[in-house]
């Protein structure tokens, strides 16, 4: 099982990143080898549109299961939709915070879309 957090840095210390499709970056967390991985996102950053849709099939490629991000607008929660890759969100200050309430159980997925489009 493998969970995508948005981040803007390189380790589970990073903050979470409160933008799924611009976020600098995603940590691809294997929950059964306890390893993880980077996945660089910065060719969507500044993407004038498409960046959620591009960031999620980045997500998808990488064979996540599902992603833990602060928000989704509603053409990237529609991609990861198609993809069977399901969405949580929180407001949890790093990566590590946001595992372990994954891991907890204490996160809800997402049946939506949380923010417009071209939102942060």
């Amino acid at each position: 099982m493998k969970v995508a957090f948005t981040s803007s840095g390189s380790n589970l210390d990073a903050p979470l990143d409160g933008r799924f499709g611009r976020a600098p970056k995603f940590i691809l967390y294997d929950l059964d080898n306890n390893a993880f991985g980077v996945i660089d996102n910065q060719q969507n950053l500044n993407a004038a549109q498409g960046a959620g849709i591009q960031s999620a099939e980045a997500v998808a490629r990488a064979g996540a299961n599902c992603v833990v991000t602060g928000h989704v607008g509603p053409k990237a929660f529609r991609a990861l939709s198609a993809a069977g890759i399901k969405v949580f969100t929180t407001d949890a200050p790093t990566v590590a915070a946001a595992l372990e309430l994954y891991r907890q159980g204490a996160l809800t997925e997402a049946r939506s879309a949380d923010v417009d489009g071209h939102w942060g």
